[in-house]
């Protein structure tokens, strides 16, 4: 194991022609088998010209004193790929969903490690990071999909901070700027879904009605069992998701929750237990004739899709039924509390941009209404001056 020992760093001119500041000193570094090795540190500070030798001393100063000082905490020298692939991966899901740990691996592999996976763990900086990011958005990537390669860069380096491979997070802080052009979010209207229901049948159009009328994600309906259906309070619990073949719990602590059915609701769900197969307390709500769960992408492209070309729609997804009951919400009158809670968003920011729509025909009454009153009094006033004597 190296030993901490006192040093004063070189300060040396490097170039000929255009001569700049070099500053060198020694520090301690941890390898990827966990003993300390000693390496020599350089920086180039600048022209000669631009950049004085007190300054340039000061600033070498500044690098060994922490050294000296006993108070620098060595870096890992082992490959950013490396920790990932020892470190974090393996222990990630006692902190992550499973899904989110598939979701990072997933953009690791794709487009971190080609990018910086052969770089050292203690060289990744905030500029290489940022680099990886805009080549991304050259090659035409979607502003998500850069937000995505941002976090999966945070959490995993923050993994590396806690673990005390680095003294800070060099992916905090980054900001990407939103897109000039973002498409809307597609859902339908009350009339649409309507079209569609006709089209459906068996528990495809239970499951829309579902999505629709109680706003639930469609891991959360898939994962939805009886014991949690209180057809005489008229209530659903939320307490399990279904993704990729797994159960879980839900998204978030906010997306546990107990929501309110209407009774038309209650009446479908009613009449769909009564021909189920399965209906006992832990039994899925809909599940195959195994009692199975039923596989949100063959039921999207066995009965979803083909029914929305039927109608001659455009082809939604299950997450547009979210959309549809957020914006039937807003429609009715319901508070943006009030639709948080039912959706199940820990942000209110997220009910208010995403699923907050505003349909045309509301806008036209809208707009009527403001006309009405200010143009009724307009012409109260009028009349009344017609009306009035004059002196």
């Amino acid at each position: 194991m190296a030993r901490s020992r006192y040093q004063d760093g070189c300060l040396l001119v490097r170039g000929k022609r255009r001569k700049m500041w070099v500053i060198r000193w020694r520090e301690n570094v941890l390898r990827s088998d966990g003993w300390l090795a000693r390496v020599q540190r350089s920086e180039t500070l600048g022209p000669v010209s631009l950049v004085s030798r007190q300054k340039a001393r000061g600033i070498l100063q500044d690098r060994v004193r922490a050294i000296n000082q006993g108070l620098h905490r060595p870096q890992a020298t082992m490959m950013f790929a490396d920790f990932v692939r020892i470190e974090w991966k393996p222990n990630a899901e006692l902190a992550l969903k499973r899904s989110s740990v598939r979701y990072y691996s997933y953009e690791l592999e794709k487009r971190v490690f080609p990018a910086l996976g052969s770089v050292a763990l203690c060289d990744l900086s905030r500029g290489q990071i940022e680099a990886c990011l805009s080549n991304l958005r050259q090659k035409g990537y979607a502003v998500s999909t850069l937000r995505g390669v941002r976090a999966t860069f945070s959490t995993v380096l923050q993994a590396a901070v806690v673990r005390g491979y680095l003294e800070r997070n060099p992916a905090h802080g980054i900001r990407i700027r939103e897109a000039d052009t973002k498409p809307p979010h597609r859902f339908y209207s009350s009339t649409q879904v309507r079209q569609l229901l006709a089209e459906l049948e068996g528990p495809c159009r239970t499951v829309v009605l579902v999505a629709v009328l109680a706003g639930l994600r469609i891991g959360e309906i898939l994962a939805l069992r009886w014991k949690r259906v209180d057809l005489l309070q008229k209530t659903i619990e939320v307490a399990e998701t279904f993704s990729d073949g797994q159960f879980g719990s839900p998204k978030t602590r906010s997306s546990k929750r107990v929501i309110p059915m209407s009774s038309y609701l209650c009446d479908v769900l009613k009449s769909h237990r009564t021909g189920a197969l399965y209906k006992a307390p832990d039994d899925l709500v809909f599940c195959t004739p195994k009692g199975t769960p039923l596989n949100p992408k063959n039921l999207y492209n066995r009965e979803l899709a083909p029914a929305c070309d039927r109608i001659k729609q455009p082809r939604v997804s299950w997450h547009s039924f979210r959309h549809t009951h957020g914006t039937l919400l807003g429609d009715v009158g319901g508070t943006l509390k009030t639709a948080q809670a039912l959706l199940g968003h820990s942000d209110l920011e997220t009910t208010l941009n995403i699923y907050t729509h505003a349909i045309p025909d509301s806008q036209r009454e809208a707009v009527e209404r403001v006309s009405g009153i200010l143009f009724s009094n307009v012409l109260k006033l009028d009349e009344g001056a017609e009306s009035a004597p004059v002196n």
